[in-house]
């Protein structure tokens, strides 16, 4: 026995108030510009730049004052020095010697880029490194010394008994912040390693954006060249990218659209197809009747007009079923909900059938095997009917005369399930999958002559999937065919399209 589950088991640009609208082809050249990986990259770059320069202004600010206040401490430092120095020769000679001070300031005490002032007491200028050695002895001398307080360093010059004899005076030669060459050297060779930092910085942030927007650009491309694809008529292109991120849940989201255009694509030309085909045979034979009629070659008689009749409402039939279809595939009709006795349905369903059944010749029997559970369920009456009758209708057109069909109600904790069982001819294995298709028949010949069109089965799965339900089949050659209908006890909204009865 072979068996067959289908259905949902598992789960123009324009303002919409004006009549104007505009729309534009797709762009057959490339664009030019940057491209996103460079515009990426430069932002990388850029921010790298933005943070360095933050940081070299914040370096500049707090750093600079911190060096300040050390190159400053360590002229200080050598100022006491050479005032001790100066106190001790003063003591030794006695008073001051010009010759004295000018070898202190000679000496390893003092480096050659910082100058030495000495005063005594009275303010009077003693010895001055920016003064030749004739201008000594001039009264008032003038001095090429800074002027600026915070340009150099003054320490006084204390004797022996405490008493203070003078005051020196340090600066450094060139240099209005006390930087000397060595601290200047350092200077440079911290803003040039700081230079070669950020360098190095943009560069890896170059680097890394390059890559990064590499890492990017590639699924984008890949979702690029798939819609290009299709645009060009590959239905089948998939990007067949997968992971959890948002980039990969957009490719999946693609796909998913995708073969949901593929699929609707293919409804469309299979429908044209399906319809033109189906409308060419009873056309065919009411032209032919009509035209023999015509010429006289058959009368025109009840029975020659019975079989234009006859062919006018079997495309009737075909028209409406179609009409049908197309409407539940485009939920086009609305679901009118209601709570419903599934029971009671088919009880009366059957009750209305019997005598059309009878009148071919077979057996027809309803069967309760809820045992008193409650099979009321929210549904569209009218639709579920529809379903019922297409079942038991496809059932008396396979079962042979003194055959049973019959209907039964059941059900789970999730379902309530129609069955429709038949003694017919069966359906083929390898067909089970192709039941379900617009117009398909098993037996073409069988299906015309009893009035079958090959939609209602069709009609019948988008009912039960608009219900959110699936259709099983079982059938066996030569033995029969059941057809179960599971409907779920709790049916979810399909939003706008769904109406309640009230």
């Amino acid at each position: 026995m072979a068996r067959l589950v289908i259905g949902q088991k598992h789960g123009y640009e324009g303002d919409q108030s004006s009549s104007r609208a505009s729309w534009n082809t797709p762009h057959a050249t490339p664009r030019t510009g940057i491209s996103y990986g460079g515009r990426m990259a430069l932002s990388f770059a850029l921010t790298s730049l933005v943070t360095v320069m933050i940081l070299a202004s914040v370096v500049m600010v707090v750093w600079g004052g911190a060096f300040s206040d050390y190159t400053r401490a360590n002229v200080e430092e050598i100022a006491n020095v050479v005032a001790a120095k100066i106190a001790e020769t003063y003591r030794a000679d006695g008073g001051w010697k010009r010759e004295s001070l000018a070898a202190i300031a000679e000496s390893s005490a003092l480096s050659d880029d910082i100058g030495l002032q000495v005063m005594d007491a009275n303010g009077k200028i003693l010895y001055d490194d920016t003064l030749p050695a004739r201008h000594a002895k001039e009264h008032s001398p003038v001095s090429k010394a800074p002027t600026d307080p915070e340009s150099a360093v003054t320490v006084p010059i204390i004797a022996t008994d405490g008493v203070r004899i003078g005051d020196a005076r340090l600066w450094v030669l060139g240099s209005d912040a006390l930087l000397t060459k060595a601290d200047t050297a350092f200077r440079e060779r911290t803003f040039n390693a700081m230079g070669l930092a950020a360098f190095i910085a943009i560069s890896i942030s170059v680097i890394v954006g390059f890559l990064v927007s590499r890492m990017f650009t590639k699924p984008v491309g890949t979702i690029t060249d798939t819609a290009r694809r299709i645009r060009e008529g590959d239905l089948s292109a998939r990007t067949n990218m997968r992971g959890d991120d948002e980039i990969d849940q957009l490719g999946e989201t693609f796909d998913e659209m995708a073969a949901n255009l593929e699929r609707d694509l293919k409804r469309e030309r299979r429908l044209t197809s399906d319809v033109a085909h189906e409308l060419r045979t009873p056309l065919m034979a009411m032209q032919a009747t009509v035209e023999a009629m015509q010429d006289g070659v058959y009368p025109t008689d009840a029975e020659h007009l019975e079989t234009v009749a006859s062919e006018t409402r079997r495309l009737a039939r075909l028209v409406q079923q179609t009409l049908d279809l197309s409407r539940q595939e485009n939920h086009a009709a609305p679901l009118r909900l209601d709570q419903v006795d599934i029971v009671q349905l088919t009880r009366t369903i059957v009750n209305n059938q019997h005598q059309l059944f009878h009148n071919k010749g077979l057996h027809l029997r309803f069967a309760d095997e809820m045992q008193g559970r409650s099979a009321v369920i929210t549904c569209d009456a009218d639709m579920i009917t529809q379903c019922v009758i297409n079942l038991m209708s496809n059932a008396m057109r396979y079962t042979p005369e003194d055959g049973w069909v019959v209907v039964s109600v059941h059900g789970d904790r999730k379902h309530v399930m129609v069955t429709v069982s038949d003694t017919g001819i069966g359906i083929a294995k390898d067909d089970l999958a192709r039941i379900f298709g617009r117009f398909w028949r098993a037996d073409a010949s069988r299906a015309r002559e009893a009035g079958g069109l090959g939609v209602g089965l069709a009609v019948t799965k988008q009912i039960v999937e608009r219900h959110h339900g699936f259709i099983a089949v079982e059938s066996e050659l030569e033995k029969g065919t059941t057809f179960t209908i599971h409907l779920p006890r709790e049916l979810e909204a399909e939003g706008t399209s769904t109406t309640m009865k009230h």
